[in-house]
């Protein structure tokens, strides 16, 4: 004989339905629904973890070229004047020195000019 009604089953519904709270019409209220919605929103979640560091690198170097072509440089050139002037930093670094320090960031392009003409 089968148990349908066990502690351990209405448990297991119970986490997935607590999840699925605040979905729309069945998704909250039905288990199988519930649960379907629950795996793809899971999936989907994975997933926007992946494509956050994606956009967020992208969202710097936006910001860096923005605050290149200020300096009279192009992002690329900026980037190779760092790489031969022996200057390590990172995108999310260099994007927050561009935004909140202006001076700083125009000396680094500086640097970058100087080593791309030498």
């Amino acid at each position: 004989m089968r148990i349908k009604n066990g502690k351990h089953a209405i448990k297991k519904r119970n986490t997935i339905l607590k999840k699925a709270k605040g979905y729309f019409g069945a998704k909250s209220k039905q288990f199988k629904a519930a649960k379907e919605q629950v795996m793809r929103s899971g999936n989907y979640a994975y997933k926007g973890r992946k494509l956050k560091k994606r956009d967020m690198r992208s969202l710097w170097i936006a910001r860096i070229n923005a605050a290149c072509r200020q300096n009279d440089i192009n992002y690329s050139n900026f980037m190779h004047g760092l790489k031969v002037a022996n200057i390590e930093l990172n995108r999310k670094l260099l994007a927050d020195l561009a935004v909140n320090d202006a001076p700083a960031f125009t000396n680094l392009v500086n640097v970058a000019k100087e080593a791309i003409a030498k």
